[in-house]
């Protein structure tokens, strides 16, 4: 997780690198999964670093975007979610605060192995989302 003014092609290339260089150094490939937003993808190294170190970043990574409406990214809402309300529904004075207070919180998330226990089924979905189904009609 890191904290940064913006979400530029510069941001998301630092944050990359710093998974492949610092946090997971002995790995041989990283998956990333992650939305679709314009700036999430490898061409971003490019932008920001040499071709051969951007080549470098991009052969360890194994990028997965999620679907615009899949469960993976509701999962990732529902998480975005609750850090707001358990860690975030305050005034944070400053960047160095909010990275400790983040980093506490996934710590201990990630410790506790809290899982998302998703109830919504098929045949849910074919009830609530009637509308979005073809109607084959005889």
């Amino acid at each position: 997780m890191a904290v940064t003014d913006r979400r530029t092609k510069a941001d998301w290339a630092r944050v990359v690198r710093k998974l492949v260089d610092e946090d997971y150094p002995d790995k041989d490939r990283i998956i990333l999964v992650m939305d679709n937003l314009n700036t999430r993808h490898p061409a971003s190294l490019y932008e920001v670093v040499e071709p051969a170190e951007a080549r470098r970043i991009a052969e360890r990574l194994e990028i997965h975007y999620t679907p615009k409406h899949g469960n993976w990214l509701n999962m990732a809402e529902i998480e975005l979610g609750i850090l707001a309300r358990q860690c975030l529904a305050r005034r944070i004075p400053d960047q160095d605060v909010l990275r400790r207070e983040t980093r506490t919180w996934q710590d201990r998330c990630n410790q506790d192995t809290i899982k998302v226990d998703w109830r919504f089924t098929t045949a849910d979905a074919r009830i609530k989302l009637k509308s979005l189904y073809p109607s084959i009609q005889c």
